[in-house]
């Protein structure tokens, strides 16, 4: 049995606290987000490797460039929403254009803040920054993969957004397993149909192949944790051996990860039956972010049904 982990926000603070205390030339940014960043106790034994801007995500991503110009390894910490929208024009031109070292973190992403609204929620960051040169996007899905993603990003040396959540997560990677920025990770094979997920979606798709393997459907899951680079050859490899694909997570349906899937199959020519889950383009509901999730047809159960729908199209 996969044990549930701690959400990976909380595993995001634990690993870079610990690097950065190896390491003076790492530096944390924050734009009032110290307490929603889990970076408090950072702050408490590294004063003088955090900056506080307050709210104003245009100066974070400013200051975060200017820092990284300076050789310093630079972690710019805050909400997703907010860093991703407000902050657009400066992490085009300040971070990617000038090939800044700087580790973009959108905390609280996707429908993390749930209740809070539209507002907050970021299910536009895949589709604004797979736009812009020079841009890595990576959304961890379990501990492992949200540990990983900060130790590489040490060394990466180029522009990079990562997203975290705020809900435990279940361990879903066995220990052995490799992580390596723009390659995904295969956590299961099967023959019947392939699930591609992203982030914290991807603990969803694995409970619904549990679900399907009792109706003798036996699926492929593929961990896609990062959106640019994009693993193609794997997914093509995948797409062509597969009776239908699967692609689910906490974004928009326009411009994440089912396009990027969708436009691969099309210019590959593969003959293949698709599906994209992930967020409408309407007002979206209010709620938990299991709530939400589970309303767009996210929840295992329906994750499963829809699979069986699919193959026996």
């Amino acid at each position: 049995m996969n044990k549930i982990g701690k959400p990976n926000l909380e595993i995001f603070s634990e690993t870079l606290l610990s690097e950065a205390k190896k390491n003076k030339n790492i530096i944390v940014v924050t734009s009032d987000s110290r307490g929603s960043g889990k970076l408090v106790s950072f702050g408490k034994e590294l004063p003088d490797q955090i900056i506080e801007v307050g709210i104003a995500e245009q100066n974070l991503v400013g200051v975060s460039s200017g820092l990284a110009a300076g050789g310093k390894i630079v972690f710019a910490v805050s909400p997703a929403s907010f860093l991703t929208a407000r902050s657009l024009e400066q992490i085009k031109n300040d971070v990617a254009y000038s090939d800044r070292n700087v580790s973009l973190i959108g905390i609280s992403a996707g429908i993390s803040y749930g209740q809070l609204g539209s507002t907050h929620h970021s299910i536009h960051d895949f589709a604004s920054l797979r736009a812009i040169n020079n841009m890595t996007i990576v959304a961890p899905a379990d501990n492992f993969e949200a540990s990983q993603a900060i130790k590489q990003a040490i060394s990466y040396g180029h522009p990079l957004y990562i997203r975290y959540g705020k809900k435990p997560m279940m361990d879903i990677h066995p220990p052995g397993t490799e992580f390596k920025i723009g390659k995904s990770i295969v956590v299961k094979k099967g023959e019947d149909l392939t699930i591609v997920a992203t982030g914290e979606t991807l603990q969803r798709a694995y409970l619904a192949s549990e679900i399907l393997k009792e109706s003798n459907i036996h699926c492929s899951i593929i961990s896609m944790h990062t959106i640019k680079p994009f693993d193609k050859k794997t997914f093509i490899e995948f797409s062509k051996n597969s009776k239908a694909i699967l692609t689910v997570e906490e974004h928009s349906i326009f411009g994440g990860l089912g396009e990027c899937c969708a436009s691969l199959i099309a210019q590959n020519n593969i003959n293949v039956k698709l599906k994209i889950l992930g967020i409408p383009d309407e007002y979206m509901i209010n709620g938990s972010q299991a709530d939400v999730l589970d309303h767009y047809d996210m929840s295992p159960e329906k994750i499963a049904k829809i699979s069986k729908d699919l193959i026996n199209k």
